[in-house]
């Protein structure tokens, strides 16, 4: 029996193809869910998720290759057919590999993973996603921005949250009539009453300098990470309401104008008429 033909390509062979590219994804997604189960012990969520996508994408691409070869498509023949379109595409891909080698890198060495707060390349915000080629950031805003891994990997690179404790500091300014060694005591309890505020690393609070207007106390403050933004947005209140009920001011700017030659007669009287002179 004569097989049906379709163009150049036999019906028969089509089906074969298309059962490859079938069970390709099948078993793409297989090794993918497999890698996760074995490997979870021994990698980290980002790794194994981006660990999942490289074996996904080679498998895809072998049933690619080979449903091509079933069908009879001769690939040489489309690199022959375009070749200048292949020199630009080679051009293109050298960026491309070099994106996917990054993100091995990346793999490797960990400087970051998702949920992380970053700032890459004058971009600040929260990791979304690390793929085969590319990193998706969460600015602050609400935009979402996607860097190639080349650049992610190259890149000066700053990860708040890398480390799991993380210091924030305040300048607070008071009168130079006020007693600064009282002013420490009273803002060293406000933060030991914080149990967020660690204690070791110890807090550092001292003059800091004698400034025009104020006697300027240093206050720095560890915590952990995961609570530092909450405990900078509230301590400072908390430290201005205590140092004023115990009648310390937050030193304003002021101004002492000193005359050379004091103004004569203002305001008296002359004996002779009365007037003001």
């Amino acid at each position: 029996m004569d097989q049906i033909v379709w163009g150049d390509i036999k019906l028969l062979d089509l089906i074969i193809a298309l059962t490859v590219l079938v069970l390709a994804a099948i078993i793409a997604k297989g090794l993918a869910l497999y890698l996760k189960r074995v490997l979870r012990n021994k990698f980290n969520k980002d790794q194994l998720q981006l660990s999942g996508k490289i074996v996904s994408f080679s498998v895809y691409l072998i049933g690619i290759f080979m449903a091509f070869a079933i069908v009879g498509l001769d690939l040489t023949g489309f690199l022959f057919a375009g070749s200048v379109a292949g020199i630009v595409i080679g051009f293109a891909s050298q960026s491309v590999v070099g994106n996917f080698v990054s993100g091995l890198f990346l793999i490797m060495e960990r400087p970051l993973k998702i949920g992380d707060q970053v700032s890459i390349d004058d971009t600040t915000g929260y990791v979304e996603d690390i793929r085969i080629i590319s990193t998706t950031i969460r600015t602050y805003d609400g935009l979402y921005v996607r860097i190639p891994n080349q650049t992610v990997f190259t890149s000066k690179m700053t990860n708040f949250v890398g480390n799991i404790v993380r210091r924030f500091e305040y300048s607070v300014g008071i009168r130079y009539s006020d007693d600064a060694d009282n002013a420490i005591s009273i803002i060293r309890e406000v933060v030991a009453a914080e149990p967020f505020a660690l204690q070791k690393p110890e807090p550092q609070i001292f003059v800091d300098n004698l400034g025009d207007n104020a006697v300027i106390l240093s206050v720095r403050i560890w915590a952990p990470v995961s609570e530092w933004y909450k405990l900078k947005m509230k301590l400072l209140s908390k430290i201005k309401i205590a140092l004023e009920k115990q009648g310390i001011e937050i030193a304003f700017p002021q101004r002492t104008i000193w005359f050379a030659n004091p103004l004569q007669g203002t305001g008296e009287k002359t004996a002779e008429t009365g007037e003001h002179e």
